[in-house]
């Protein structure tokens, strides 16, 4: 039997893309996951993560990750929740693997109603497979199925590539893109009050810090 891990990396930031991470592999072989000491991305060094990442690749039976850009998001947004956004995104990943089972790290207060409604999508492009294949939803799968673990790891590793490749091109350091980490923040509110409020589209216009940075910039102006 084919099993299989859905997991993501950069749901929150708003800065860099999203990505979205799958790994299957025949369950007889998942025990080699657990030996080559996959947990979840967040608590492994980055080196940790890329060594894990080659390995997990050379391992697995197939993997896929799914790059959902800023501005892919921001007009997602404007017709849908970041709920169902990731219900349509791990239903892509769904729809490249096929597995006759599926671990996802549940992107809803509620676990199985995310599970249901990854069926119900996954329904729209694979009726067939959508019948049979067993959907396991929790909430931090990624620190109890390998399969998930591994899918975060490869998701996380990507995700840093992409935002390293965009400090290159932007020529700056802007941090982590997350909303918390203060050299994002004061890379924002740089460009914004430099460019009158608008910001690059490896910015993520729909999320509040953009908002609240404009408020913050259109105060300053009124002074």
């Amino acid at each position: 039997m084919m099993i299989a891990g859905i997991d993501e990396a950069g749901k929150g930031p708003v800065i860099g893309p999203m990505c979205i991470g799958g790994v299957k592999i025949e369950e007889s072989r998942a025990h080699i996951l657990k030996v080559l000491g996959v947990a979840d991305s967040k608590k492994l060094t980055p080196k940790k993560r890329e060594q894990l990442a080659a390995q997990i690749k050379k391992h697995a039976d197939g993997f896929f990750i799914l790059e959902v850009s800023p501005s892919q998001i921001d007009e997602l947004r404007k017709i849908m929740t970041m709920n169902e956004i990731m219900v349509v995104c791990f239903s892509k990943v769904l729809e490249q693997l096929k597995p006759d089972l599926v671990c996802a790290d549940a992107a809803d207060v509620k676990a199985e109603r995310f599970a249901e409604n990854l069926r119900r999508q996954y329904a729209k492009t694979s009726p067939d497979h959508a019948k049979k294949i067993e959907i396991i939803s929790m909430h931090q799968a990624d620190a109890i199925y390998p399969t998930v673990s591994a899918a975060s790891i490869i998701a996380k590793v990507r995700r840093d590539e992409l935002i390293e490749e965009l400090k290159k091109e932007w020529d700056v350091d802007f941090g982590s893109g997350y909303p918390s980490d203060p050299k994002t923040k004061e890379f924002l509110l740089k460009w914004g009050k430099e460019h009158s409020g608008e910001f690059p589209n490896i910015v993520r216009h729909s999320w509040q810090t953009v908002e609240n940075i404009r408020e913050e910039l259109k105060k300053d102006e009124s002074k």
